[in-house]
């Protein structure tokens, strides 16, 4: 499953790189993703923290003290999903979970096995493993299934290997967005990014490059009718393996009219919906 014949694509070796927040209560919200999620601490001062695994930034957390918080009918952040390596880990992110947190819900998905939860701002966040990529069922246009049944619960914990840290191999695995309107939405992050349509549930799309189940999640789930604002999601960042790569992502959004800045070494636009997007090379 894709866009029309002749949507543009990314990469297959395009991922997700590194997610921000604006927060309002910077140690609160550092203490939470070290010690619940999981992640290191890779650099902080007074305004900023960054998180990651093995050295590699996943999370940077902003201190905006004077943004309000985010309004019940703004678009923005559904979740960030971390993704584990292993059963064993998630087996673990769930006993920290259980330790020191409350666990919102936890369902198979078929393609994966999530846990999900609210970080200390009401910011969601899912943990989550994948099932290898042969187990995934498939649709007969080449799409994904995603089911949402039950998780065991006492199944995943027994797998648990203690560990009080996310292991090396961990990931940023998808962004899920809430939007204003899943057509405009599609409109932009596949005929215009270049995201592959992996499922399309109606009011909801999940979107991805290289055959993944999603990078991305679109969903108008909860009615949101204004641009994001306030606190929550301040950018993500996509990272696709070469220059020839951004430079065509260039090309597109110049032809769509959407304004490019230099930033970080990639480029930073606007997507719907008011969501800030970087792109780099890695």
């Amino acid at each position: 499953m894709t866009g029309s014949a002749d949507s543009p694509s990314l990469p297959p070796e395009t991922r997700l790189g590194r997610t921000a927040l604006s927060v309002h209560d910077l140690d609160a919200v550092t203490e939470f993703y070290r010690t619940v999620v999981g992640l290191a601490v890779l650099a902080r001062d007074d305004g900023t923290a960054t998180l990651g695994v093995d050295g590699t930034p996943l999370l940077v957390l902003r201190r905006d003290a004077d943004a309000p918080p985010r309004g019940r009918d703004q678009a923005g952040l559904f979740h960030n999903a971390f993704r584990l390596p292993s059963r064993a880990a998630l087996g673990a992110a769930l006993e920290r979970i259980s330790d020191g947190w409350t666990l919102d819900g936890a369902s198979d998905h078929d393609v994966s096995e999530a846990l999900y939860l609210s970080d200390p701002e009401g910011n969601g966040v899912e943990i989550y493993r994948d099932r290898p990529r042969a187990e995934w069922p498939r649709t007969a246009d080449g799409g994904v299934e995603m089911a949402t049944r039950p998780l065991d619960l006492d199944d995943i914990a027994a797998e648990s290997n203690g560990g009080s840290t996310a292991p090396e191999g961990t990931t940023l695995g998808h962004v899920h967005l809430e939007v204003t309107s899943v057509p405009t939405a599609r409109d932009f992050y596949v005929e215009t990014l270049g995201f592959e349509v992996r499922m399309d549930a109606g009011a909801a799309l999940f979107v991805a490059a290289g055959g993944y189940h999603h990078h991305l999640g679109l969903n108008a789930w909860n009615g949101r009718s204004s641009p994001a604002g306030g606190r929550g999601l301040a950018w993500f960042e996509v990272l696709v393996p070469d220059d020839a790569a951004v430079r065509a992502v260039r090309e597109r959004l110049a032809g769509a009219d959407v304004a490019v800045a230099e930033r970080d070494g990639g480029i930073e636009f606007e997507a719907p919906d008011g969501v800030t997007v970087r792109l780099r090379a890695e």
